[in-house]
């Protein structure tokens, strides 16, 4: 699904992941893929309600079928799949119907990048900091951000006190702009490089 997210952006979709594991088992397990920039949606509380609610979730063995739900823009499901928690997906046939129901534009959107200059503080064994280099890497930006530990780098912590105001981290600087709060720079990056339809 990552290799064709451009297809299905010019199709006028937006690919949503949805499963009912915890936000940090998505963040991790699209980690261990090489990356996964598309958003994934817990159904985690109450389980399953997502799922649920769209005929996708076995009771027996407590999960979610996988399968594929085509919403149209007015919120009507147009399309709906199972292909069992053993099976996948065929995604030219999933390109085909996402044509079909939102038609299709002439060309991918232009990709966004970071400005240069980008960098993240950020602090040894916290998880936080942690957090923030997960969304990096999984939104295949770690090329374009620094990454600065204000742990291990007495020059880093001198330079975020002196250009941020504080040693908070992780802090990401972007466009010269500071930001400490992880839920928040982690939506301007996903903003900035996968960006929603």
């Amino acid at each position: 699904m990552e290799a064709s997210l451009d297809a299905f952006k010019r199709a006028n979709t937006q690919v949503l992941g949805v499963s009912i594991d915890s936000v940090h088992c998505h963040a991790n397990w699209a980690r261990d893929l090489g990356g996964v920039s598309f958003p994934l949606l817990a159904d985690f509380q109450p389980k399953g309600a997502v799922a649920k609610s769209l005929g996708h979730y076995l009771d027996g063995p407590g999960i979610t079928d996988r399968a594929t739900v085509i919403i149209d823009k007015e919120g009507v499901v147009r399309y709906s799949e199972s292909v069992t928690p053993a099976g996948s997906r065929d995604m030219a046939e999933l390109l085909a119907e996402c044509e079909k129901i939102n038609g299709s534009g002439s060309a991918a959107p232009a990709s966004t990048k970071l400005s240069s200059g980008t960098t993240l503080f950020v602090k040894s064994a916290c998880g936080v900091s942690r957090r923030a280099r997960v969304a990096i890497d999984n939104l295949h930006a770690s090329k374009d951000v620094a990454i600065r530990n204000v742990s291990d780098d007495a020059a880093a912590k001198a330079e975020l006190l002196k250009s941020g105001g504080k040693d908070q981290a992780p802090c990401l600087v972007l466009e010269g702009k500071y930001m400490y709060e992880s839920g928040d720079l982690i939506a301007k990056l996903a903003d900035t490089l996968a960006p929603l339809l």
